[in-house]
C-alpha cells in the first residue's frame, strides 16, 4: 500500500511486516526511516540488523536472519539497503519467500533510491506492496513544498508572515534539509516573536564580515576585483549559495524594470519608490543602467535562473559558476563569456 511521508504515523500502529522507504530526497528518507524505527522500538523491537546489497551480499543471510532466534532480543528489525533497488532473480524470490512466512517478531525495512516505473511493476515489488507499506520520499515542489514548509513552521511553533514564507520558499525549495536547518536556527534566534522578511535577511545574510549587499554594490558599480574577493569570503564564511542567488535575482529584476522604463523614455522617479531603492542606492543602479543593455540584463537573469535550477536538481553549490555569472556584469566580459554554459 502506498502511503506518503506525512501520513506514515497513521500506519505504524499496529506495525506492518514490511516497510519500503524509496526516494530521492535525503531528508524525507531519513525522517521517515527514523519515525518507523522509533515506533518499532516503542513496540519492543530492540535489536536492528543492518544489511546492504553490495557485490558480496548473499541473499541467504536474509533468510537466516528471518528464521533464526536472537540471543539478545525477542523482536528485531532487519534494515536492508538496496542501493539500486535491483534485487535480481534470487533477491526477488527471497523477499517474497520471507514474507510468505510471517514472523510477528521481525520487521523488514527496505531502504533505497527513487523507483523507476518498471520497478514498481516487478513481481517482487507488487507482492511487498500488497503485504506492506510503500513510502515514496520524493522532494515536493510548488504548492506541495509550500504546504510542507507551512507544516514545518507549525511544527517548530514559529510565527512568520507571508513575505517571510515566500522568501524561504524562494531560498530553499528543492532542499528540505537546508530548509529544516534554517527553521531550527530560527527557533533559537526568534522563538517567541513574529518573523518578517527583513529579519530573515538579517539572520541569513548579515552573519558574515562581508555581506551579500556589499557584493551587490560591487557588481552594480562593476568593481570586479572587489566583487570576486567578497565572493570568496562569503563562501569561506559559510553563506549558503541560494541566499546569494536570491539576492542577485531580486536586484537583476529591479534592473530589468528600470532599464525597460528607461528604454521607453519614462521617468524613473516613481519606480525608485516602488522598488524600494533609496537615494543612497540610486547611483549604483544608475551606473549599471548606463553600462548594461536590455539583452545583457535579460541574459544575466536567465543565467541566474539556470544556476538556481542546477543547484536544486543536483544539490551542488557551484561557486565557480557564480563567479562566472558575476563577471557578466562587465559588458566587455559579457561579450566574450556570455556564450559559456553554466
Amino acid at each position: 500500500m502506498r502511503v506518503y511521508p506525512d501520513q506514515i504515523n497513521k500506519h505504524l500502529s499496529p506495525l506492518k511486516q514490511c516497510y519500503m522507504v524509496f526516494g530521492d530526497d535525503p531528508w524525507l528518507c531519513e525522517i521517515t526511516r527514523s519515525q518507523i524505527l522509533q515506533k518499532a522500538k516503542r513496540q519492543g523491537f530492540d535489536e536492528t540488523i543492518q544489511l546492504t546489497q553490495d557485490n558480496q551480499f548473499n541473499w541467504e543471510e536474509l533468510h537466516e536472519q528471518w528464521h533464526t532466534l536472537s540471543l539478545f532480543s525477542s523482536r528485531r528489525i532487519i534494515e536492508l539497503t538496496l542501493p539500486q533497488v535491483k534485487p535480481g532473480a534470487q533477491g526477488s524470490a527471497m523477499l517474497q519467500s520471507v514474507l510468505k512466512a510471517p514472523n510477528p517478531d521481525i520487521l523488514l525495512l527496505l531502504i533505497g533510491p527513487k523507483l523507476a516505473i518498471e520497478q514498481t511493476k516487478s513481481k517482487w515489488f507488487k507482492f511487498l506492496d500488497e503485504n506492506g507499506i510503500f513510502i515514496p520520499c520524493l522532494t515536493p515542489e510548488g504548492p506541495q513544498f509550500q504546504r510542507w514548509l507551512t507544516e514545518r513552521i507549525n511544527h517548530f511553533h514559529l510565527q512568520m508572515d507571508s513575505d517571510a514564507q515566500k522568501m524561504l520558499t524562494s531560498l530553499y525549495e528543492g532542499n528540505l534539509l537546508a530548509a529544516d536547518q534554517a527553521l531550527q536556527l530560527l527557533t533559537l534566534l526568534s522563538p517567541n516573536q513574529a518573523i518578517d522578511s527583513q529579519q530573515l535577511e538579517q539572520y541569513f545574510v548579515n552573519q558574515s564580515r562581508f555581506s551579500v549587499f556589499q557584493l551587490i554594490d560591487a557588481l552594480l558599480y562593476n568593481k570586479q576585483t572587489k566583487a570576486q574577493h567578497i565572493l570568496v569570503q562569503l563562501k569561506a564564511e559559510g553563506i549558503a549559495l541560494p541566499v546569494v542567488l536570491w539576492h542577485l535575482f531580486q536586484e537583476l529584476s529591479k534592473l530589468s524594470q528600470l532599464k525597460a522604463a528607461q528604454e521607453d523614455k519614462k521617468s524613473l522617479q516613481a519606480l525608485w519608490g516602488q522598488l524600494r531603492i533609496w537615494d543612497k542606492k540610486k547611483s549604483a543602479y544608475q551606473a549599471s543602467l548606463s553600462r548594461l543593455s536590455v539583452p545583457q540584463i535579460d541574459h544575466l537573469l536567465v543565467k541566474t535562473s539556470a544556476l538556481e535550477i542546477k543547484l536544486k536538481q543536483q544539490g551542488h553549490e557551484d561557486w565557480v559558476a557564480l563567479s562566472h555569472l558575476c563577471l557578466l556584469f562587465d559588458p566587455q566580459a559579457h561579450s566574450h563569456l556570455a556564450h559559456i554554459k553554466i
